[in-house]
């Protein structure tokens, strides 16, 4: 007689959750929770307003005295919205975000308390600087760290049923100065592109320009499964993936999850992640199923790189919280499931100026467009000379899953710029670009439909870094990744190659040589020796391989090959060049992208270990006791007991090749590989994700021979289907 041991139930997670979110206005609900600028202009006096404007849009020291008076507004306001205490929301290099909690109450002397926020607060906090990743800098006895707050961010409130906390968006920085985060490179590069690019626009002979900004926009990817079966995965609670599981009959094959109708229960969660958002003032724009059953996509749109940083993380923190309202459990992973396709978090990048240009926008003839090419052209460049680092930025655990499958680009990076910027930058390379290729219109067949207007090239799914329209997308970059590394490396090397071709363009000019004629020079200069970054083919495809090797591009497939290229003397030189990163702060953050990798993948390898000795094997023991007492029975019977006796030798079989992986896996955890970070981590991967392999490789095949009442997991059948 089967017993069952499932410690889950599909049928209880076939659940009706009706959607709570009644229709919103959303313009008048778009940032309430957040002190947007316009509410600081209404409630500060004139001269201070003035005064932390400056600050703000044009990133003039502030004024200490000004944030005595900011501080007062801003508790009132946080008063107002229910919050009782405040936090300095801030970045470490965990990835993820951090506070701690203070009250606004300070005691009187009639024996009471008294709400008080002063500009000394605002200004900074003090939490340690030992406990969180910092790659040296900090020895255990060395806690003190600071936060500062970054007034270019807004504040906001963050609610609960039981109260709310204003959070304050800060740097965060040790006892010695040296950052510990991800904002404050990001602040430091915006200043070095700034200051470059608006030199290059003064050569370019354009004024009145104001401020040059990174903006940005990341479409996030991301998982939906029922706590129902998340709770029963100690890997997805440990790990964030499954460490185990057969593919299912039915993947992603027939295409037909992808931009499908919204399931319900998805479509009401969608609807209370965006209402929270909007009311964060975070301007998420797009949603949408993706290619994966299960998988879905959240996008906004553009703002400048530092406010979409932040708001990135709050994306991530409100769909994971929103999620457990419906009984689910939101899964940022780059690869939680195997076989099919896993997320990313694709980063669109561009320039602009606070009085509106986009530096990258091409115009209707991008081919006469001097600023356009020029900016265009040092983007090309910056990816050319700096590979190693955009390779590096994107490097983790998590994210070798991904790169180079079917849903994600190559670990090669390479620039896909389209058919119209092709033949733009082919002409300006053999002399100069004369015209520029027009979309037109097309067609489609029948009266009743519009003819649409026609992109002058096609968009490439499997190019890392590709122009689509008026910005770069940086395809690369993983689901559950902070951006604010990516940007930075972005806006740092950005800025390298808009200041030496801006050195190239001063020589030209200085030698009488027109304007026009000058940039055609330096353009097409660039582009010769750059221009084999390139590629606008297919990026899967086994011939691009081989034509990379050839040109002499990275192919640096995995994490532990890529992270050694990140500490080197170019990648110092660079980011103390332009001020972003100090010598010793590179050197930290090369040992902390080594330490993360190894923390991720030995405890991947624990749990493995664990899940298959006290879940797996116990099942498939239990399913061959039943299979021994009916071949037992069958044959004190007389009767053909072979069909049985197969499925007994089957299952036996498998169990044996099981506990000889687990086996080889306990050995390879427990031998650590040395006594430094580097050698555990070469450990790891040499060693421990092999023998991983073979342990997954061995229970996947007993996932297809076990009683499904003994096999001790939801399936990917469970976790992607029922929804």
């Amino acid at each position: 007689m089967s017993k069952h041991y499932r410690r889950f139930s599909s049928i209880a997670a076939v659940r009706d959750v009706a959607a709570t979110v009644s229709p919103v206005d959303i313009p008048k609900i778009f940032g309430e929770n957040t002190l947007t600028l316009e509410t600081l202009k209404a409630r500060l006096p004139k001269a201070v307003w003035k005064e932390l404007k400056k600050t703000i849009t044009d990133h003039e020291p502030l004024n200490e005295d000004v944030a005595d008076v900011v501080a007062v507004v801003m508790k009132d306001w946080a008063l107002e919205k229910g919050a009782s205490h405040y936090t300095h929301w801030f970045q470490p290099l965990t990835g993820q975000t951090a506070e701690k909690h203070d009250s606004f109450i300070t005691p009187n002397q009639g024996g009471g308390v008294i709400a008080e926020f002063s500009g000394k607060e605002l200004i900074q906090g003090e939490p340690d600087a030992s406990s969180f990743p910092n790659g040296g800098l900090r020895a255990t006895f060395e806690a003190r760290g600071y936060t500062a707050w970054d007034p270019t961010s807004p504040a906001f409130i963050i609610e609960n049923p039981n109260g709310s906390t204003l959070c304050i968006p800060t740097a965060y920085a040790s006892w010695k100065g040296e950052a510990l985060d991800g904002k404050t490179p990001i602040l430091r590069s915006g200043d070095a592109l700034n200051r470059v690019a608006g030199r290059a626009l003064g050569l370019l002979g354009d004024s009145g320009y104001g401020r040059v900004y990174a903006t940005v926009g990341c479409e996030q990817e991301y998982f939906l499964i029922d706590q129902e079966f998340y709770y029963a995965r100690p890997d997805l609670i440990q790990t964030n993936r499954t460490l185990f599981g057969a593919k299912p009959p039915k993947g992603q094959e027939l295409e037909d999850h992808y931009f499908g109708s919204i399931p319900q229960r998805v479509l009401s969660f969608m609807m209370e992640a965006e209402r929270e958002l909007y009311r964060l003032g975070v301007p998420v724009k797009t949603r949408h199923n993706e290619v994966a059953p299960g998988q879905y996509e959240i996008a906004p749109i553009f703002e400048s790189a530092n406010v979409a940083a932040d708001h990135q993380q709050l994306t991530m923190t409100v769909l994971k919280n929103t999620a457990r309202k419906y009984g689910l459990v939101c899964l940022l992973h780059e690869k939680p499931f195997a076989g099919v396709n896993g997320s990313g978090k694709h980063t669109n990048w561009s320039m602009s100026t606070t009085s509106g240009l986009n530096l990258l926008e091409p115009g209707e003839d991008p081919h006469s467009n001097l600023r356009f090419l020029f900016f265009a052209t040092a983007v090309i460049k910056a990816v050319h000379d700096h590979q190693d680092l955009l390779r590096v930025c994107i490097a983790s655990a998590a994210n070798d899953h991904r790169l180079g499958a079917n849903e994600a680009p190559p670990a090669i990076i390479s620039v896909f710029t389209g058919e119209q910027l092709a033949d733009v930058f082919e002409q300006l390379i053999n002399g100069s670009a004369k015209s520029s290729k027009r979309g037109g219109f097309l067609g489609l067949g029948s009266p009743v439909l519009p003819n649409l207007p026609k992109h002058a090239g096609d968009r490439n799914r499997t190019s890392p870094f590709a122009f689509t329209g008026n910005k770069f997308e940086f395809r690369a970059v993983g689901s559950s990744q902070s951006v604010s590394f990516p940007i930075t490396v972005l806006n740092t090397i950005v800025a390298d190659a808009i200041s030496s071709m801006s050195d190239a363009l001063e020589a030209e000019r200085d030698k009488g040589v027109d304007l026009e004629t000058a940039v055609g020079t330096v353009v097409g200069r660039v582009l010769k020796s750059t221009y084999h970054i390139v590629f606008n083919g297919d990026g899967y495809s086994q011939s691009w391989q081989t034509e990379a090797a050839k040109r002499g591009l990275l192919n640096k497939k995995s994490t532990m090959e890529a992270l050694p290229l990140f500490a080197t003397t170019k990648n110092f030189e660079l980011f103390e060049r332009f001020k972003v990163l100090s010598h010793a702060e590179v050197e930290s953050r090369a040992e902390i992208l080594v330490e993360q990798y190894f923390k991720t993948i030995n405890i991947e390898g624990e749990t493995t270990e664990n899940m298959a000795r006290t879940m797996i094997v116990p099942g498939v023991v239990r399913y061959l006791n039943e299979l021994v007492a009916v071949v037992e029975r069958t044959k004190a019977l007389g009767l053909d007991s072979s069909g049985a006796l197969a499925t007994l030798t089957a299952v036996n079989d498998g169990l044996n090749d099981l506990t000889k992986a687990l086996a080889e896996l306990g050995k390879q955890n427990a031998e650590l590989g040395g006594d430094d970070i580097h050698s555990k981590a070469g450990h790891v991967y040499r060693n421990v994700i092999p023998a991983m392999g073979k342990v997954r490789a061995a229970a996947d095949q007993l996932e297809k021979l076990v009683a499904d009442d003994y096999w001790p997991l939801p399936t990917y059948r469970d976790m992607l289907f029922v929804r």
